[in-house]
């Protein structure tokens, strides 16, 4: 008997591609599995309500302290694609990794998925996927599925599904970050509507956070020590109240086409805006500029469900290393749907109050005076080429003459 294993959340792809797979495929047995990376409880009621009438053997699997621990190594890295915090695609690698997990141990012949040929997550699952010895397929990509026929399929197999639709928008929702879009937020001149948030209140009040760090984790939210999910949940709930976490951006999509993405990420706001600070301050400039490669690297990299490429593993070796001194803590003001930074503090700070003051005559045995030879070279080759294009010649330039002098 042949078998495959499913990613299974209920909704019309998924609940479709169940008898295709027997019917079009030929396999006898459709395994479900359904991956907790913070959805919604009733997401998860109405999948096993489905998956019942449809007679679907489902697997739950619970991956939200992985995906956590995930979420902050985006934070170590200062992720962002496009100026959000990246949410839905750092989750797929761990969905795609636990349904694999499934599909050997039931021994599975196939695994599949319902996502269609023009978005991210095609990709982002199967990047894992074809690494294992299991045919991948796509129905909704492979036949050529539309959103009309699926519905009128549904239809004539009296299949479990609410007209195909389960509400104006679609939603994809997780501990780190909820993502809206469809309907008419297709429009890029449609301003979105109150309703399409849940997450976040309309920015009014402020307040501050402080969030502790260690080696450039999380562990603390005004002095309370909390493990990685619960400090997610809190700080989702807590900064949200203040409008915090809103993003309306045009995205540029793998395949090459741009789309419009409305974003919820109270959390990641808060501790990535925390982290940066925090890194601002213990970090040479030397670490801080090279660094900004390796984020976008690694942020370009998440984006495309890569995390578990070799070429992460060599970042995250190197933003491990600056991590080292990344403890302390962070005080962010929330307020009017804005998140600034409005202190730091570390142990390891790079930074000497005495040595900066405008009060303190000398630096460490460095007199004032002793900077005026510095000051005598610096630009001196930017001088020199000046000189040139104007026909002085380089002697002028070199002896520290007015440029405007004829």
């Amino acid at each position: 008997m042949t078998s495959v294993a499913l990613a299974f959340s209920g909704g019309l792809d998924t609940t479709v591609c169940v008898p295709i797979l027997k019917e079009e495929y030929g396999y006898d047995e459709v395994i479900g599995v359904n991956v907790d990376v913070g959805q919604p409880t009733d997401e998860f009621d109405e999948a096993e309500e489905t998956a019942e009438a449809l007679g679907l053997d489902l697997h739950v699997v619970d991956a939200k302290e992985e995906f956590a621990d995930l979420c902050f190594d985006a934070v170590k890295s200062n992720a962002t694609y496009q100026g959000y915090p990246l949410g839905t695609a750092l989750a797929r690698p761990v969905i795609a990794e636990a349904i694999l997990g499934v599909a050997e141990e039931q021994g599975c012949d196939a695994i599949a998925h319902g996502c269609t040929g023009k978005g991210n997550d095609q990709l982002r699952f199967e990047a894992v996927w074809r690494g294992s010895d299991l045919e991948v397929i796509a129905p909704v990509r492979e036949l050529g599925l539309t959103r009309e026929w699926e519905i009128e399929y549904a239809a004539e197999k009296d299949l479990p599904v609410e007209a195909g639709d389960g509400g104006v928008w679609s939603i994809d929702e997780n501990i780190w970050s909820r993502a809206v879009e469809g309907g008419k937020l297709e429009d890029p001149n449609y301003e979105p509507p109150e309703d399409i948030y849940e997450w976040t209140a309309e920015p009014e009040g402020e307040t501050t956070i402080e969030v502790a760090f260690e080696e450039g984790v999380p562990v603390a939210v005004d002095g309370e020590e909390m493990d990685p999910v619960p400090l997610i949940q809190h700080l989702n709930e807590y900064a949200g109240g203040y409008g915090i976490g809103r993003t309306d951006v045009m995205e540029d999509r793998m395949l090459g086409l741009k789309v419009r993405e409305n974003y919820e990420h109270p959390a990641a706001t808060v501790l990535l805006t925390a982290h940066q600070a925090l890194e601002d301050l213990v970090l040479t400039k030397n670490e801080r500029s090279f660094k900004k490669g390796i984020e976008h690297e690694w942020s370009e990299k998440a984006y495309q469900g890569l995390v578990f490429a070799p070429v992460v593993d060599a970042l995250n070796a190197f933003i491990d290393e600056t991590q080292d001194v990344v403890t302390g803590t962070a005080t962010v003001k929330v307020s009017g749907g804005n998140c600034r930074v409005v202190a730091r503090d570390s142990e390891y700070a790079v930074y000497s109050e005495e040595m900066a003051s405008f009060n303190t005559e000398d630096v460490a045995g460095i007199a004032q005076e002793d900077a005026t030879g510095v000051a005598k070279y610096h630009g001196l080759q930017e001088r020199l080429a000046n000189s040139v294009k104007a026909g002085k010649g380089v002697e002028l330039a070199a002896d520290g003459g007015s440029q405007d002098d004829e």
